[in-house]
């Protein structure tokens, strides 16, 4: 209940908070970017106006909006608004919370958003504990996650929510965000004298990746450590208050989508592309032994045979990665990317064991021609096999005319890039011989 004080109290709570909390826009016109979300006409938008929000679930990149937007729903929808943190509750809390939930609605007919941020890391029993109550419409659930909805929740919670993904902000709203920040005089600097110098903005901008709440920390610092007044907020003084940009990467969809973009780049052959992946990856801590594996296998899926040098040069840079460990293995790994990137490339050697693998799997396996069956026993000379084999080596050029197989199959067929121009001579010799042609 309020008091005499309540409002002092929440004035004092509100000067404390840090600029990227004060800032958060009020109403749904006031929202920054997403405007494939909550832009007039979406799906978002109508079921705000409707009030038959549901369950919901944001997902994007930290900094995008997710809890400001869950406020601004329970404001619309004049819901009472209740946040939990996944890595911080357990079922007990959530009980606890969804009672309370239930009681509000059955004595005062007030109704209850409650917003889960990092829904992900419930587990199923937590997640599972919300579903009656999301069905019997006694919470309006909103959960925020970074990772991919479809693969983080359970299927029973995904199918009774609305997924809707946010991304990153643009510069441009980026911009406005660090603009209106510095112009608002009851939430934002706008009491205090400073003049933000084009090259700084655009520094902040450009070092926040599409994170809000980045870029308002950073004006924040270097307004707050620079004790003149009026303050002229240099492109220095934004590099200060940056200091090293924070590098989002995580262990679901930035993580498969970076390595995506790393083996795409090398199959394209840009290597430029490839070492900007690499080093993202990098940046983000991903695990050396992981990057290594990926070359070892891009070398022989696409590289293959069109040059044999690649498969040793990403085994040597796995085995450098093994020796010396990070930092200097990123020289190595370099080293292999860049290589992988200029080889001349095939998937002859990939799509010929593919279809090889096929041809075990849908028709009938073809029995062993006796020629080459063993016949090192005295069981096995009586019973014929191994008549009849030629020893390769005894033939003038090392290739007798005789079957292997027993039919006609031709799996690798040599392209004629890189080395492979050659082994494709080289082949077609060689089946001719077999044939005794």
């Amino acid at each position: 209940m309020a008091d005499l004080f309540s409002a002092a109290r929440a004035a004092n709570v509100s000067r404390a908070a840090p600029l990227a909390a004060r800032m958060r826009p009020r109403r749904l016109d006031d929202y920054a970017g997403q405007q494939q979300v909550v832009g007039k006409g979406t799906l978002l938008r109508r079921l705000i106006e409707a009030d038959r929000l549901g369950s919901v679930i944001l997902h994007g990149p930290p900094g995008v909006g997710k809890t400001t937007l869950a406020e601004i729903i329970a404001r619309e929808t004049k819901r009472r608004f209740v946040e939990l943190s996944a890595t911080a509750s357990g079922v007990k809390e959530l009980r606890d919370v969804l009672e309370a939930a239930r009681r509000r609605l059955e004595d005062d007919g007030q109704r209850t958003c409650l917003f889960v941020d990092e829904i992900h890391r419930f587990n199923k029993a937590q997640q599972d504990v919300l579903l009656p109550d999301v069905e019997a419409g006694v919470i309006a659930l909103i959960g925020a996650t970074t990772q991919n909805p479809y693969f983080a929740l359970t299927s029973a919670l995904v199918s009774r929510s609305r997924v809707f993904a946010l991304e990153s902000l643009g510069p441009e709203a980026i911009g406005s965000i660090l603009t209106r920040a510095l112009a608002d005089r009851e939430h934002g600097l706008g009491q205090e004298q400073i003049e933000l110098r084009p090259e700084a903005l655009a520094y902040l901008v450009e070092t926040s990746d599409g994170d809000a709440r980045r870029a308002l920390g950073a004006l924040e610092i270097g307004v707050l450590s620079a004790r003149q007044r009026p303050l002229v907020f240099t492109l220095e003084l934004a590099r200060e208050s940056v200091q090293r940009k924070g590098i989002i990467y995580d262990s679901g969809d930035t993580h498969y989508d970076c390595a995506s973009a790393l083996i795409k780049s090398i199959r394209g052959s840009d290597a430029d592309a490839g070492l900007y992946w690499l080093a993202r990856m990098l940046e983000g801590g991903e695990d050396v032994r992981f990057l290594t594996r990926r070359l070892v296998i891009l070398a022989s899926e696409d590289v293959g045979n069109a040059d044999p040098q690649a498969l040793l040069v990403a085994v040597a840079a796995m085995q450098a990665t093994e020796f010396v460990g990070l930092p200097e293995c990123q020289l190595s790994l370099s080293q292999a990317v860049i290589y992988l990137a200029l080889a001349p490339k095939s998937n002859a050697c990939t799509t010929a064991i593919a279809a090889a693998r096929r041809d075990v799997q849908e028709h009938a396996v073809i029995p062993v021609p006796r020629h080459l069956q063993d016949g090192h026993s005295g069981a096995a000379k009586t019973l014929g096999r191994g008549e009849g084999y030629r020893y390769s080596q005894n033939a003038p050029d090392g290739i007798a005319a005789q079957e292997y197989l027993g039919v006609e199959k031709r799996y690798y067929e040599p392209t004629e890039r890189g080395h492979e121009k050659e082994l494709a001579a080289r082949l077609a010799e060689i089946r001719t011989r077999l044939k005794g042609e």
